[in-house]
Parts: structure tokens; sequence; C-alpha cells
């Protein structure tokens, strides 16, 4: 295994030119194609992905610790195959559409401004989690620990709050609709 630090990847395809087996710490990705890439056993520490589209990605094993992705196409990825020591990631401006966090343990994660259609979050601990303006229509919460997470400024979210533990998340009078949708009411302006 290769050991990277503080370089630099722009523009590269790595569905053509295999991203090499190693650690990455402190690297940057920029409008690089990791599109259906066997990412088995990768570890990226720190790193930042700015434009990338790491969609159907495989990421069995793969070590993110303290990573952030800009601007990144993340459809359909599993991120329980990944590795829990140390999973940390922050999401800003990216879409994560059908992707699952099945039972992974990710308090604190920063979702911004990105779209999170049908994403699994089932069994998933997110206590502290920040959604900021996202759009989380078809978003499946289901026995996910959602204390103290922050959805005032996310719409389209639908969430069982007998289902989910929620003591002191916050959340918008706007966005009321989507905790009672179980009750098949009717709320109006």
């Amino acid at each position: 295994m290769i050991y990277k630090e503080e370089e630099t990847f722009k523009q590269k395809n790595f569905s053509r030119d295999l991203l090499e087996l190693g650690e990455y710490e402190l690297c940057t990705f920029t409008n690089c194609d990791f599109s259906n890439v066997n990412l088995t056993s990768m570890k990226f520490i720190e790193c930042e992905f700015i434009e990338c589209n790491l969609s159907n990605a495989i990421l069995n094993q793969t070590s993110f610790q303290a990573v952030k992705f800009e601007n990144c196409k993340m459809l359909g990825l599993n991120f329980e195959n990944c590795s829990e020591f140390g999973l940390s990631f922050e999401f800003h401006h990216s879409s994560l559409n059908h992707s699952s966090f099945y039972q992974c343990k990710i308090k604190e994660t920063r979702f911004s401004n990105s779209q999170l259609h049908e994403v699994d979050f089932t069994e998933c601990n997110l206590a502290q989690a920040s959604f900021d303006h996202c759009d989380l229509l078809g978003a499946i919460f289901d026995n996910t620990i959602l204390e103290k997470a922050d959805f005032r400024t996310s719409e389209n979210y639908s969430i069982d709050l007998d289902k989910n533990q929620s003591k002191k998340a916050k959340f918008s009078l706007n966005g009321i609709a989507g905790l009672l949708n179980k009750y098949n009411i009717q709320i109006e302006k």
C-alpha cells in the first residue's frame, strides 16, 4: 500500500486510470471521476473531494476520516460498508440520492445545501447532525437517533417521531407537516 500526503489530483478519471491502493492524507481531489470505482480498503484522512463524481463507487472497508465533499455527485453509495473507525465527513452542495447510511454512527455530521432524495438513514446515529438547506424527499428515518439534530432550514422530510429518537431535535414551523404525515391529515396555511 502506498502513502500520499498533501497531494492534489485534478481532472483524473479513476474509472479508467486506477487510483493506487493506499492511504491518502490531506489530499485534494478536484473534478475527478470515481464512478463505479472499487475503493475497497482505501484510506482518506482529512481529504477534500471537490466537484467529483463518486456515484456507485464500492466502499467496502473504505476509511473516510474528517473528509469534506463539496459539489460532488454521490449517487447510490453504501456508506454502511465503510470502515467504522473514525468515520466522519461533511457534505456541501452535493447530491447523495439513493445512498445508504444504514446503521452508521455519524454523530455531528454536517449536510448543507445538498440533495438527499430517498437516502436511507435507518438505524443511523445522527445525534447533533445538521441538515442545512437540504432536500430530504423520500429519505428514510426508521429507528434513527436524531437527538439534537437540526432540520430547521431543510424541506421535504417525513419523520415519524414515534419510531425515532428525536429528543431536542430542531424543526421549523414550515416543516411541521413532515412530522405529521403518518396521521394523513391536511394542513393549510
